[in-house]
């Protein structure tokens, strides 16, 4: 059973281990939310059906991957980031379909987004919505973060993954621009399109399916997965938005927000994530960030077992090894990227992080 606000069936999850049965609302009063790791089905969903259009029962799959095909019934039941990535690494390998993301994404709609994809369509304009996601995908998703910027007149919404050692990092890219565009149109008008689509993946054979779902130059090899469009579409007002609606769905999000105690390193790797490859994000930045003390974040970071170092070089060679395995960007670029002033500093940072160079671990990652 589900209302405007939002599903209140039960849902099963699986934390620390053990397969529990609980309602939304209990995990919300128990602080328990969407604990560090896990995501709302949401766009996922789609998974299941896109199996069946190749001919492929999805319960065997699902179950490999090592999650309960039940699960699959209903968009707000949550699972393990990392159990996404395990999934689509076996439907590429069952499909041979090399955007099976992109179709994933393809398929879902802005009410695959759940309470934010309800918020987004009653926002005053598509920039007001833009910012609900961006502010609010958190409740929905603690494996990947989205950004929104503005650079002169063109506006760029980044999605990024940010939990280490994933799987199919770009799939899950692949599939969160895919149904971002699909939001967007939803918001603006069918026949919207963005300026251009950027994906950190290596150009495939066909590129047709790309072109098709996002109208627009796709270029590959790039060091994020971001939709480019002009900043005015940000000003466009959005058909049928009820304030009423919007107040009522801000309220239960702020609900959500309120239990659902993040773990604080967990927040800081998704502001990391977003900031990393953009500017030098000094402790000292983060801190001013978040009105804070350099030594008050010491402390809290503290009480994870991690320092502020520690997760930075742990961000720095999640986002490394993306670009090393999905991409053939150069490493000079990606040291660049990654905030190195040499790309022989990059090697070095890269051999302490996991004993081989980069370009080893690369060519290795490609004969696997």
């Amino acid at each position: 059973m589900t209302n405007d606000i939002g599903p209140v069936s039960t849902i099963q999850s699986y934390v620390s281990g053990r397969k529990i049965l609980v309602s939304p609302t209990v995990l919300a009063e128990s602080g328990r939310t969407l604990p560090a790791g896990y995501i709302h089905l949401g766009v996922a969903k789609e998974i299941a059906p896109i199996l069946r259009d190749f001919g492929i029962d999805p319960d065997p799959v699902i179950r490999e991957a090592g999650l309960d095909p039940r699960l699959f019934d209903d968009a707000a039941n949550v699972i393990p980031h990392a159990a996404l990535g395990r999934l689509l690494t076996l439907c590429l390998a069952r499909t041979h379909c090399p955007h099976f993301g992109l179709l994933v994404g393809r398929r879902a709609t802005i009410l695959s987004l759940g309470l934010v994809g309800r918020l987004m369509q009653h926002s005053e304009t598509v920039g007001d919505a833009m910012r609900a996601l961006v502010s609010n995908l958190s409740i929905q998703n603690r494996g990947s973060v989205p950004s929104l910027t503005i650079s002169g007149d063109i506006a760029l919404f980044t999605f990024s993954v940010y939990q280490p050692e994933v799987e199919s990092a770009d799939q899950i890219s692949d599939g969160s621009l895919a149904v971002a565009v699909n939001a967007l149109r939803a918001l603006c008008g069918a026949d919207w399109s963005p300026s251009e689509v950027l994906l950190p993946r290596a150009a495939p054979v066909d590129q047709e399916p790309y072109r098709r779902h996002f109208r627009t130059p796709v270029r590959f090899n790039q060091e994020s997965a971001t939709i480019v469009f002009p900043v005015g579409d940000l000003e466009i007002r959005i058909a049928g938005a009820d304030p009423v609606m919007r107040a009522m769905l801000e309220e239960r999000i702020q609900q959500i927000k309120g239990s659902q105690g993040s773990e604080f390193s967990d927040d800081i790797r998704r502001l990391l994530r977003t900031r990393l490859t953009s500017t030098h994000c000094s402790a000292e930045d983060i801190a001013e960030l978040l009105t804070m003390h350099r030594r008050t974040l010491s402390r809290r970071l503290q009480g994870s077992g991690m320092g502020y170092r520690a997760i930075t070089n742990e961000i720095r060679f999640e986002i490394a090894r993306q670009l090393l395995q999905d991409t053939e960007v150069p490493l000079g670029q990606i040291a660049a990227a990654l905030g190195y002033s040499e790309a022989s500093a990059f090697t070095r940072a890269f051999r302490r992080w996991s004993g081989r160079t980069p370009t080893a671990w690369r060519d290795e990652t490609h004969q696997g």
